[in-house]
């Protein structure tokens, strides 16, 4: 059996998220779950319960990993629940699962995300004019070392189909 494609997608939580970050991220995870991949997020709310709603809605597989350590935290969406009891420290754990990583807008905690996946090199995909920690280094570096380019899309569907794209490179 091949292993699934595990996308994570990150973004604003409860606070920060708007209506338009929710639609996105609906999308987004409708697309992943058309593309056959398995969607992870942190779990929580905002982008987080809109992209695996999104994933649901299209009949795929959705993996949480909260920070808690109480499985009842996560948002009614996701099909597996693991509570990491880490807290923050999480957010490693989450770019680790991925092979992909869909950004959101974001605030500081979708920024320790990005950086983790950077640090490992994880290909990522960010939707560009959303705000957010990460909007300053869309098509480009976090750093001199360059270790992965984050680049820009437009749309939920491009988003889907340059992650893709970039995870089979």
């Amino acid at each position: 059996m091949v292993k699934k494609r595990q996308i994570l997608v990150i973004g604003h939580n409860t606070n920060g998220c708007t209506p338009e970050h929710e639609k996105i991220a609906y999308d987004v995870g409708m697309e992943v779950a058309k593309s056959g991949s398995v969607l992870i997020c942190g779990g929580l709310g905002g982008v987080m319960t809109a992209a695996a709603h999104g994933a649901k809605d299209g009949n795929g597989l959705t993996v949480g990993i909260i920070p808690q350590n109480d499985p009842a935290m996560a948002n009614e969406f996701c099909d597996v629940v693991i509570p990491t009891g880490m807290g923050l420290a999480r957010d490693f754990l989450n770019a680790l699962s991925a092979d992909g990583v869909i950004i959101i807008g974001g605030g500081s905690g979708t920024l320790s995300e990005t950086t983790a996946a950077y640090m490992y090199k994880k290909p990522m995909v960010a939707i560009r004019n959303l705000g957010g920690s990460v909007e300053k280094f869309i098509d480009g570096f976090i750093d001199q070392r360059e270790n992965v380019r984050i680049v820009g899309v437009d749309t939920s569907k491009e988003a889907v189909e340059k992650i893709l794209e970039l995870i089979d490179a």
